[in-house]
């Protein structure tokens, strides 16, 4: 019969003492470390709507779809928890760096649907005032152009969005000029790309 060492004795000794290594979970909540990934989280009042972290999302539970019905636009944005892998690629490349963040939940399991395990918000968009096509969220407009400043002034819709914002410039109804023909007036518009490339090639 072989006889335990003197290390292992001294373990099972201390046990005794200590009590079980193991967490008293789910009786008790467990600590978790500082970097612990857990499910993501939109945050309204910093998401920009960009879907930069759509783009990024390794296992497609980042989804957005922009939504045009009676005069509303909106793009809505919806993280799934029962695909994500918690990689935290949403988190680090999102724009503003706070946009999306991961929590320190893990424990969400459910005997509910499936379908309610996901967190969605919604994004105003900006239209083209010319074709009425979507260009980019407002909260992302609105912080390219509190990023770039005076800079700003150099680009034509970037600018006439900064005076709307301000009060200073009249907002113009975009089924009201929806198929409108481009003039070298529609220049100091808000368009999209290829409007503005027209406008800019007729002027």
């Amino acid at each position: 019969m072989r006889y335990p060492k003197l290390r292992e004795l001294k373990e099972a000794i201390k046990a005794l003492f200590k009590g079980p290594y193991t967490s008293k979970y789910p009786y008790q909540p467990i600590k978790t470390y500082e970097r612990f990934r857990g499910r993501p989280y939109f945050h309204k009042d910093d998401c920009t709507g960009c879907a930069a972290c759509v783009q990024v999302c390794p296992t497609d539970a980042l989804k957005f779809r922009d939504e045009l019905s009676n005069g509303v636009s909106k793009r809505v944005l919806t993280v799934h928890w029962d695909v994500c892998i918690f990689c935290g690629q949403c988190q680090a490349n999102c724009l503003t760096q706070k946009g999306i963040i991961l929590s320190n939940e893990f424990d969400f399991a459910t005997t509910e649907k499936r379908e309610d395990l996901k967190n969605t918000i919604e994004k105003e968009l900006v239209l083209c005032e010319c074709c009425g096509e979507v260009i980019v969220p407002l909260d992302q407009y609105s912080w390219v152009a509190n990023k770039l400043g005076s800079l700003c002034f150099s680009n034509a819709s970037l600018l006439l969005f900064y005076l709307r914002n301000l009060g200073v410039a009249l907002k113009e109804s975009v089924s009201a000029v929806k198929n409108r023909s481009l003039s070298r007036a529609s220049r100091i518009k808000i368009l999209c790309p290829s409007c503005r490339r027209e406008a800019v090639l007729k002027s």
